[in-house]
């Protein structure tokens, strides 16, 4: 499967307020390009290898970042993997965001708040066990 089939461009705007309503903060690729010292298309290479997952806002057709996939103004390092794991069970990066940021009272949490607690082998078994 092509990288490209993984991101999800064209949902529709519902699907798009329902992940906003999922994030609390979003930073722009030039914002993450800026903090981490890079040049911009090395972000978004990050986006198409699934190290950061980036949503383009379709009411103003900017892409962000939720900042939560991000730490200490570096990109979250077990996210990378975890993206793997959901795109190889057949998430788009939009389900996979939104699962990432939703409460989960088995976790308890969201799986983001476990990754950033270095839990990512729970998650990601979590994440196989969905493609089931």
């Amino acid at each position: 499967m092509k990288k490209s089939q993984h991101r999800q461009e064209d949902f529709t705007p519902e699907q798009f307020d329902e992940l906003a309503a999922l994030v609390e903060t979003w930073i722009t690729i030039p914002d993450v390009a800026e903090a981490m010292e890079v040049i911009v298309t090395r972000v978004h290479s990050w986006v198409d290898e699934g190290a950061v997952l980036a949503f383009r806002d379709p009411s103003d057709g900017v892409r962000r970042i939720p900042a939560v996939l991000t730490a200490d103004g570096r990109l979250l390092d077990p996210l990378h993997g975890t993206v793997s794991v959901l795109r190889d069970s057949g998430f788009t990066d939009l389900e996979a965001a939104i699962w990432l940021l939703t409460p989960d009272d088995s976790l308890p949490g969201r799986p983001i708040d476990l990754l950033h607690a270095g839990r990512k082998t729970e998650v990601r078994r979590r994440a196989q066990a969905m493609a089931w």
